[in-house]
């Protein structure tokens, strides 16, 4: 099935995907007022598992702390409503999307009297910046737009609201012909891309930027950290100048959707040799041949759907 197809999980039953609406007044359309997710599910030889599917629970229920949204379901239950998603939905393999938003309520900006909505949502979605990306690698831009300063937006919270930031960010490199952006941070280091988390390559050297770059600290980040470990590839994390990108011997993206992804120019400055490079490519291979099934899932990472 495509997107806007099948059944969506919402407020604990199965609707229709066009039955799966919030009212125009919903706090979430006026303020933003979100949580959300984002999940793989793979086709293993033993049949579909959700990749780290409880970190992404773990991290869903962390965002909504940070918000003050008291989710009315344990995470077991939470977790139970993103398999029986892509059961339903009759899916091999598929993006989720678990969500949870203010709804009706009285408007302006004290959201506590709103009502909290819950969802899971599952649809097909292929390589999300393009088939020919994972191997001859993406043209970025510096954005002009920062993500956000300490005590500002909380950046280790995956919500709705802070995507805004994420669309300019998208939208500028777009109109200038880039595939994606990458922000600075607050002091002007660098922090990550529209919805990726960075990494640059140095000497055989992985080098990505600390949490406190403003970064959401991603699920797949944290693969990239074990694979490196497992490849016996030195990993650090610190602040990383913007014109360090430009000198690295290779640059590439993590993310769900994203997965791993090699960046080949920045500011049209051609990184390395302007190919994926070797680390980058040992990195994505270790990646594939596990969510593919061509290695063992010795870390614990997959949740079989059945």
């Amino acid at each position: 099935m495509t997107f806007g197809q099948g059944k969506i999980w919402m407020d604990g039953a199965f609707v229709d995907w066009a039955h799966a609406t919030c009212h125009v007044l919903s706090h979430v359309v006026h303020y933003g007022s979100s949580v959300f997710e984002g999940l793989r599910c793979y086709e293993t030889p033993d049949g579909p598992a959700v990749f780290r599917l409880q970190d992404h629970v773990n991290r869903l229920y962390d965002s909504a702390k940070i918000y003050r949204m008291e989710i009315p379901y344990a995470k077991e239950e939470f977790a139970e409503a993103v398999l029986a998603t892509v059961r339903t939905n009759g899916y091999r393999s598929c993006y989720i999307r678990p969500f949870v938003f203010r709804g009706l309520g009285a408007m302006g900006v004290n959201p506590l009297t709103c009502p909290l909505h819950c969802a899971v949502a599952a649809w097909s979605w292929g390589t999300y910046l393009g088939d020919e990306a994972m191997e001859k690698g993406v043209s970025v831009r510096i954005s002009s737009w920062h993500r956000p300063a300490p005590n500002t937006f909380p950046a280790l919270a995956k919500a709705g609201g802070n995507y805004l930031n994420s669309q300019l960010i998208k939208i500028e490199a777009t109109h200038d012909g880039f595939d994606e952006g990458i922000a600075l941070d607050h002091y002007g280091f660098v922090s990550e891309g529209s919805g990726e988390n960075v990494f640059l390559v140095r000497s055989g050297v992985i080098y990505t930027p600390p949490s406190s770059s403003s970064i959401l600290p991603g699920i797949t980040r944290h693969c990239v950290f074990q694979l490196a470990r497992d490849l016996g590839v030195r990993i650090h994390q610190q602040v990383i100048p913007r014109e360090a990108l430009y000198v690295a011997d290779e640059v590439f993206f993590s993310g769900t959707a994203a997965e791993i992804t090699p960046v080949t120019k920045i500011d049209n400055i051609v990184i390395g040799d302007g190919h994926r490079g070797a680390v980058t490519g040992r990195v994505q291979s270790a990646f594939f041949d596990i969510v593919e099934g061509r290695t063992p899932d010795r870390h614990g990472w997959f949740t079989r759907v059945a």
